[in-house]
């Protein structure tokens, strides 16, 4: 694992980030102690990754979704205007 100065982290920063995003962390050191690793977090694979649309085809929603339950919720705000916004 590679080990750097904090001066030289300052310096390659951006480099060196890189470098652990793809899996090559390395440690941050300050008068020769170390302080930190810096290493890739988990991103979601496979099964763990969420994905928009994934129920297309098993469910419908109706035509008048926006619209459902407007008169209840006018009645419940005092409204008797249903068409109100």
């Amino acid at each position: 694992m590679q080990t750097v100065n904090i001066h030289e982290a300052k310096t390659h920063l951006s480099r060196l980030v890189e470098q652990a995003a793809k899996g090559e962390p390395f440690v941050i050191t300050k008068a020769g102690k170390q302080l930190v690793k810096v290493s890739a977090l988990d991103s979601p694979t496979g099964d763990r990754v969420r994905r928009l649309g994934f129920l297309s085809g098993y469910i419908k929603v109706p035509d008048d979704f926006d619209r459902m339950g407007s008169e209840e919720i006018a009645q419940l705000f005092g409204s008797d205007d249903e068409t109100a916004a």
